[in-house]
């Protein structure tokens, strides 16, 4: 896939990087998709987290207005 429709240029990409736990370096999160599979009744789901460089058909450059 072209590099301008990875991960890292989509409007739904967040950088991992302000977390503090180990990650691989060009990790992000997806924030298309609500977060998914809390492991506890009391936890916050879990974002997806993707490599920069990957894609998906959710590509958008621009955030529509809700």
């Amino acid at each position: 896939m072209s590099n301008n429709t990875s991960c890292n240029v989509c409007a739904f990409y967040e950088n991992h990087a302000a977390n503090n736990r180990t990650v691989a370096e060009n990790a992000g999160l997806c924030r298309f998709n609500p977060p998914v599979s809390q492991p506890d009744a009391d936890a916050r789901g879990l974002w997806p987290v993707v490599s920069s460089d990957d894609w998906c058909g959710h590509f958008s450059t621009e955030r529509k207005a809700a």
